[in-house]
């Protein structure tokens, strides 16, 4: 039977309740409990209810390697400890790594927007992708600010794009995506811009494009920001997925990282509103959250 005893340890400030929204029954509701609990002490992340459903299909493809049969043996193998690297592929494959390109085509409109006011002051500006996953989201800012560039001669501003799993960070430094994936929001005159195609029906973004990004593997809620202070930052559908108490610490990185005048861009279903008092909603509206200062009186969404 597998205990509920976890051997890496919950992070300062987390509970040791079930992480997992409805708590399952039974032998393959105990591997469950123990999973989302790894995950949870690793990356602060939960997993919700309507995620729980699909944790035997992601985990599949590692247990069919492994040659293990069910999520108990699984577990067993992470719980006996002979293979450090099962962990960190486990946590790897329950991560939530949705994403595409050009993702909210209006999001893209009020980063360009908001840069362009950041060039008026006579600076480069600096960009955060926070949560940038296999790199979908700072590419379609580095092509929109590369076109730009070639167009006009404006300097290209400085992206970093972080995300907690090295999986995904070191597929982000290749660029490469399969035909599903390019077809998920990249407009066709990108694709054969600003990519190749390559044998197996998958495609890599150019050169000149990757070296205008800074990939690093970074974890919001345990690490600090990337350095440097940032005059945007895009943190997307990432504090879903987080507990409480990770949430807060994740806003508390992401606050520290950005200049007193700067935007911080969320999810469509995401808010800072109950979530914590170090941001409040921009003047511009629109989704966008500034740093809080002592003396501005609070806005609300």
């Amino acid at each position: 039977m597998i205990g509920t005893a976890v051997p890496w340890g919950t992070p300062q400030g987390h509970s040791r309740t079930s992480p997992v929204t409805a708590a399952p029954t039974g032998m393959a509701g105990q591997a469950l409990i123990v999973l989302a609990a790894l995950l949870e002490a690793r990356t602060g992340q939960q997993i919700a209810s309507h995620r729980s459903t699909r944790v035997d299909t992601v985990l599949l493809p590692l247990m069919r390697e492994r040659r293990l049969d069910t999520l108990d043996q699984l577990v067993s193998a992470v719980l006996d400890g002979r293979d450090p690297a099962l962990i960190g592929r486990v946590v790897d494959a329950l991560l939530n790594g949705e994403s595409s390109f050009f993702r909210d085509p209006h999001v893209f409109d009020h980063v360009a927007e908001r840069i362009a006011e950041v060039e008026r002051s006579g600076r480069r500006p600096r960009i955060w992708s926070a949560g940038c996953s296999t790199g979908q989201e700072p590419l379609s800012l580095a092509m929109i600010f590369a076109e730009r560039h070639l167009q006009s001669g404006t300097p290209i501003p400085e992206i970093i794009a972080t995300d907690v799993s090295e999986t995904a960070i070191a597929r982000a430094r290749i660029g490469c995506y399969t035909q599903f994936e390019v077809q998920r929001g990249l407009p066709i005159r990108h694709l054969v811009r600003w990519f190749e195609g390559k044998p197996g029906n998958e495609w890599r973004a150019r050169a000149e494009l990757l070296r205008h990004i800074q990939f690093r593997q970074l974890n919001l809620v345990a690490d600090a920001g990337p350095g440097g202070a940032f005059d945007l930052v895009l943190c997307r559908n990432v504090m879903l997925y987080l507990a409480p108490d990770a949430k807060k610490r994740a806003f508390r990185t992401i606050a520290d990282a950005m200049r007193p005048d700067s935007g911080l861009i969320l999810g469509a279903g995401e808010t800072v509103i109950g979530q914590t008092d170090l941001f409040q909603l921009a003047a511009s509206g629109r989704g966008v959250y500034e740093k809080c200062v002592a003396d501005d009186p609070p806005r609300h969404a």
